[in-house]
C-alpha cells in the first residue's frame, strides 16, 4: 500500500459485548435495591460513562500522510524516520516488554497483537524508535516506506 494511510485502534466488538453484560448485571442489583428513578439515573450514568471509556480509549488512530506520521497524540515529520518494520505477535511483545527501551514511544492496545516498529533518524529527539499497535502492520510498514523514500 502506497500513499495516505489510516487506521484507528477501535476496541473490539468483544469488550462492546462484555461490557453490555456487565451493565446488565448492575442492571438487575441496582433495580433489586435502589428505588425506580434513582436507578434509572444509576444505570444511565453507566452507560454513559462506559460508552464514553470505549469511545474514546478507541479514539487513537494512526495516519501517514503529507510527510507527517500520525500516531495518537503524537506526530513527526517523515525526514525524521528510518525503518519501519512489521513486527509479529512475538517480536512486538519482546520489544513492549523484556528488550524495551524505556525513551521509546509506544502507542498499543491489549487487544492488537502485531505492530511496527520505527526508528528515528532525529540527533535531537532522544526517542529511539516509536512502537505502534496495528491491525494492519504490513501496510502500514509500506505506506511509511513509501513515504520515507518520496522525502
Amino acid at each position: 500500500m502506497t500513499g495516505p494511510y489510516r487506521e484507528r485502534l477501535s476496541v473490539p466488538l468483544r469488550w462492546w459485548a462484555q461490557g453490555v453484560m456487565f451493565i446488565a448485571t448492575v442492571f438487575i442489583a441496582v433495580f433489586l435495591w435502589v428505588p425506580g428513578v434513582l436507578a434509572w439515573t444509576i444505570i444511565g450514568t453507566i452507560v454513559l460513562l462506559f460508552a464514553l471509556a470505549m469511545q474514546s480509549y478507541g479514539s487513537a488512530a494512526i495516519e501517514v500522510r503529507d510527510g507527517w506520521l500520525y500516531a495518537g497524540k503524537a506526530k513527526i515529520q517523515t525526514t525524521y524516520l528510518g525503518s519501519a518494520q512489521s513486527l509479529t505477535a512475538e517480536e512486538a511483545w519482546q520489544i513492549a516488554g523484556p528488550k524495551a527501551d524505556a525513551r521509546a514511544y509506544l502507542l498499543l492496545r491489549p487487544y492488537l497483537r502485531r505492530a511496527v516498529k520505527v526508528e528515528l533518524n532525529d540527533p535531537a529527539d532522544r526517542t529511539p524508535y516509536w512502537l505502534l499497535a496495528s491491525r494492519h502492520p504490513d501496510a502500514l510498514a509500506a505506506a511509511l516506506a513509501a513515504e520515507i523514500i518520496s522525502d
